[in-house]
């Protein structure tokens, strides 16, 4: 069974760019052979959610206030599609994939 990984994106909203962000970066993470559960916040709300410990990574557009002990990564490439290789380098190296 493939291991699961847990995604935070958070965007301004918690609404449309997050939800993008998740898409992305999920479906890059399962073409790994993972299976992902992905949640989308504002960035209030996930300086609140990310201490509670239940997220691997977390992918943002909006800077999150507070420090935190789980990778985060700026995905503001995979809406852009600049530099969506390097955001992708990033995830693999946060999660630790060969």
């Amino acid at each position: 069974m493939a291991k699961v990984i847990n995604l935070l994106a958070v965007c301004g909203s918690g609404t449309v760019s997050s939800t993008m962000v998740a898409e992305k970066a999920s479906a890059y993470i399962e073409s790994l052979g993972y299976t992902v559960n992905s949640q989308e916040l504002n960035p209030q709300q996930a300086s609140e959610r990310i201490p509670e410990g239940q997220f691997d990574i977390v992918v943002y557009t909006s800077p999150i206030p507070g420090n935190f002990d789980v990778p985060i990564i700026n995905g503001t490439g995979l809406l852009t599609g600049i530099d969506e290789e390097e955001v992708y380098s990033q995830i693999k190296k946060a999660l630790k994939i060969e």
